[in-house]
This record gives C-alpha cells, structure tokens and sequence, in this order.
C-alpha cells in the first residue's frame, strides 16, 4: 500500500467517524419527533449515502447495479451475502425504510445505538439462538406488515471474499409465513472492502439483484426448499462476478 493511499484510507475513516457522531447526535434530539419513514431517511439514508460518497471520494470504490428491474414494489425478505460493512450502506440507503438483524449490545453505544434504537431494528441476543429465531420470526412479521423491508444475512455474519457461509433459514420462514417472496441479491464487496484490516482497493462493487422467488407450498418442507434456491441463485451470481465460492460454516443459527 502506498502512502497516498494509506492517508486516503485514514482520511475516510475520520470523517465517517466524525459524521456518524455529529448525524447520530443531531438524530437522537430531533428524530423522536419525525414519524418513522422521516425518521429513516433523517438516520440512514442520508447518512449511509453520505458513507457512499466518502467510499467514492477517498477510496475510489464505486458499485455496479443489475437487476434493479426486479426489485417488487410491495417490501419483503432481502437475502444478501455479506462479506464487509459496505454493503450494509448501500442496501440501508437503496431499500427504505429498512430494518436489519443486529446485536441488542449495539443499541447501548451512545448515541450511536441510541440512534439505531429509533429505526424499529430486530435487535437479538446471540448468546440465546432459540430466542433469537422466535424475535426474528415475531419482530420480522410486523415489520413486513407495516411496509417495511427486513434485511437478512443468512451467513450470520461476515464472511471472507471467495468464499460463502452456510445458510440460515430464518429469513426464507420469515417470508413463507408472511406469504411474501425473498429478494436475493449477490455482491463481492469484500473484493475490495476486506472482511479483516482497514486497508481497501479501488475499484467497482458489482451488485446483482435477482428475481423475487416465492416459496413453493408452505411448512418446513417449503422454507428449506426456498432458502436452498436462494443460497443456490447467490452462489451462481458470486461466480458470474468471478468469485470462486467456497462453504464455510459460520455457525450461527439466526
């Protein structure tokens, strides 16, 4: 890595830092009063655009869309690989209003989690995967009513480039039983925002949104069968990108 670049990376960490600490203040005094959509834009649209722009700016890092076309209207079940956290800024700013699944221990960081605590988030303990599938199934079908998109990484967390976790289902059941489809997308994120380290590479994130799959019947049988076509659609897009894809146990049941 060059200096150049060493200082661009330290500069995009300063100000992203610095903007997360003057936008989530600024949030948790005036946002209570906005209802939720307002609220979801004042928070995270315009702050994860504002991540975009810095990622753009500092890191030469841009993205590429296909399949925007598929995107429904009505708000479901998006399941994303996840390989670092630029992908959690873009899918924040591209679907709103969106709620994700975090560690409740984040809702406590000051006005950071103070902040994340007011977008209606599906905060779980993981120390309790029982009880974390029962808060995504109940949480998620409210969500889903009201309109909201429900982000899910079936990974569970993030994995390295080149390679793919195991797949969970509780966002395939989340979408059987709200009779609503899953959106999977594919990206390679961590081509060039890596898993591990603060170094990063210039270059351009490809992002493949697919069709909306439907399960096919309803019950266990119909979430397996679902969540294995997604992982399968993910898979075949990583390596359209080029990525070789390997399955690596995550362990994480959520």
């Amino acid at each position: 890595m060059s200096a150049l670049q060493a200082i661009r990376i330290t500069l995009f960490y300063v100000l992203l830092a610095l903007s997360a600490l003057i936008w989530c203040t600024i949030g948790f005094f005036v946002c209570p009063f906005l209802k939720f959509p307002a609220r979801y834009r004042f928070i995270n649209v315009y702050w994860c655009r504002f991540a975009l722009l810095l990622t753009r700016v500092f890191l030469n890092i841009r993205v590429r869309i296909t399949g925007a076309e598929n995107v429904p209207a009505t708000p479901c079940v998006i399941l994303s690989n996840h390989q670092s956290t630029w992908e959690t800024f873009f899918l924040s700013a591209y679907f709103q209003p969106l709620s994700q699944v975090l560690k409740k221990e984040l809702l406590y960081v000051p006005f950071f989690g103070w902040a994340m605590a007011m977008l209606r988030p599906i905060a779980i303990n993981r120390d309790n995967p029982k009880e974390a599938l029962r808060q995504v199934a109940t949480k998620g079908d409210v969500l889903l009513k009201d309109k909201v998109w429900v982000l899910i990484f079936p990974e569970g967390t993030r994995v390295p480039y080149g390679t793919m976790g195991k797949f969970t289902r509780s966002g395939a059941a989340l979408a059987v039983n709200a009779a609503l489809p899953v959106l999977p997308i594919a990206h390679n994120a961590g081509k060039y925002w890596p898993k591990d380290g603060w170094a990063k590479r210039s270059g351009v994130i490809d992002v493949m949104i697919g069709a909306p799959m439907y399960a096919e019947g309803s019950g266990p049988r119909a979430t397996a069968e679902l969540n294995d076509r997604a992982a399968a659609w993910i898979a075949n897009a990583q390596r359209e990108m080029g990525s070789i894809v390997t399955t690596v146990d995550t362990g994480n049941p959520v």
